[in-house]
């Protein structure tokens, strides 16, 4: 009976001492970097950023807020991945800023079972109008406390993965055009440089048009991309997702200078090479806070993108729970 007694009361002394670790402690992986935890905004749920700083800080400033994936109903601003992507731009000097958005997608149970509700609904341009809301604002805390965070906002980069992609393509866009939804971004504030895998921008229009400059841009995505479309992914409604194909198209029709780097023969795998990539994002990046405008046009091939079963379905597979079509 002691012996029982002695194991209970063990256990129980493990679990009070597992809740009072700090947070970042308890959801920390070996060999990972750590951060702080900062509430950037209020909705109808409190909105975290998390802070990862260099040991060895760029001397000019430079950040990079950074946005996971997940088609706006998964993922997390501190999944492994994101904190991956942190390791390998905390090397490279970059303070790294990895933000939450709200996933208007996440409790829509209608949208599991019924793969084409989001499209007849609006649903999906909520989802898209919300998540760069918050990312507008997640830009105005940054850049009213870059002195504590030791950064130049000027310096802000903003890249994403897949549905982060398209977050940040959205609110350079937005904010190009004077649309409400990137409102809360500071006045005069543009991005040092938008660096998207696998995303692209959602449009009520037939063809995408900047009535301002967009920011530097340097569009990554697979030709066989059926998740996010490397062309288009149309609406009944007449909205449509333009993939990084029609944004170069865009981008050329106005002379707009930028990056695009295809992949022939694959698919959604891109949105998770930023790790992978991390020589090409610098120097995309190292060129544009150097002031240099440049252009590139590349078609690309890497043994480390290999194709998967989720990488290559399509948009509504992916919302119908993975089911291919037969």
């Amino acid at each position: 009976m002691k012996t029982v007694f002695y194991h209970i009361k063990k256990t129980f002394t493990y679990i009070i001492l597992f809740l009072l670790l700090p947070a970042h402690a308890a959801a920390q992986w070996p060999g990972l970097p750590e951060c702080d935890t900062y509430m950037f905004v209020q909705r109808d749920t409190a909105l975290y950023l998390d802070v990862y700083r260099p040991e060895k800080p760029r001397q000019d400033k430079a950040a990079v807020m950074t946005l996971f994936g997940g088609g706006f109903f998964k993922g997390e601003r501190n999944n492994r991945q994101q904190r991956q992507t942190a390791q390998a731009l905390l090397e490279r000097g970059f303070t790294v800023i990895s933000i939450d958005y709200r996933l208007g997608l996440k409790d829509s149970a209608m949208v599991a079972r019924n793969a084409t509700l989001f499209k007849a609904t609006g649903l999906f341009k909520y989802c898209i109008d919300i998540a760069v809301q918050d990312c507008a604002a997640a830009v105005a805390w940054v850049c009213a406390n870059s002195g504590m965070l030791d950064i130049d906002p000027s310096r802000l980069i903003l890249t994403g993965s897949s549905a982060g992609a398209i977050t940040v393509l959205q609110l350079d866009w937005c904010r190009a055009n004077c649309m409400k939804e990137a409102s809360d971004l500071p006045p005069g504030w543009k991005p040092a440089a938008v660096i998207p895998y696998s995303g692209g921008i959602m449009c009520h229009k037939r063809e995408l048009k900047y009535a301002s400059d967009p920011a530097p841009t340097m569009l990554m995505h697979g030709k066989k991309d059926r998740i996010v479309n490397y062309k288009s992914f149309g609406m009944p409604l007449s909205d449509r997702i333009f993939g990084a194909g029609k944004v170069d198209k865009a981008m050329n029709r106005q002379d707009i200078p930028h990056w695009i780097i295809r992949f022939d023969g694959i698919g959604h795998e891109v949105a998770n090479w930023l790790s992978g990539s991390i020589d090409l994002f610098c120097t995309f990046a190292d060129l544009t806070l150097q002031g240099r405008i440049t252009t590139l046009d590349a078609t690309m091939t890497d043994s480390n993108l290999k194709p998967s079963r989720w990488t290559n379905m399509s948009m509504l597979e992916m919302y119908a729970g993975g089911r291919r079509r037969r």
